[in-house]
């Protein structure tokens, strides 16, 4: 089965076709298509790796939600001086799921 590495909010992604995967929020439509360039393309046993990019390999993705993660926590701390300080966050994400692999 065909896999690519792509990238995207500042990290890089291993994916096959149906993969389903949480990245950074991308500003596009619930059931829309997105397309990413693929920095490495590799079937059994041949693998493309691109400069930085593969030429003419693409990787198509569905979006399937827009949501925001689980909770996470920003904890500042200094030692003797009695300051701690606690701040909360959730991330905001974008679920996809790979439709197909060209290239």
């Amino acid at each position: 089965m065909a896999y690519a590495v792509i990238k995207t909010g500042g990290k890089q992604y291993r994916v096959q076709q149906g993969t389903k995967f949480d990245v950074e929020k991308l500003d596009a439509e619930v059931d829309s298509e997105i397309t990413f360039d693929a920095l490495l393309v590799g079937e059994g046993e041949s693998v493309k790796i691109g400069t930085p990019t593969v030429a003419g390999a693409a990787v198509t993705a569905k979006v399937l939600s827009q949501f925001r993660g689980p909770k996470g926590v920003a904890f500042k701390f200094k030692r003797r001086k009695g300051f701690h300080k606690t701040k909360g966050f959730r991330r905001c994400l974008t679920k996809l799921e790979v439709t197909s692999i060209a290239g």
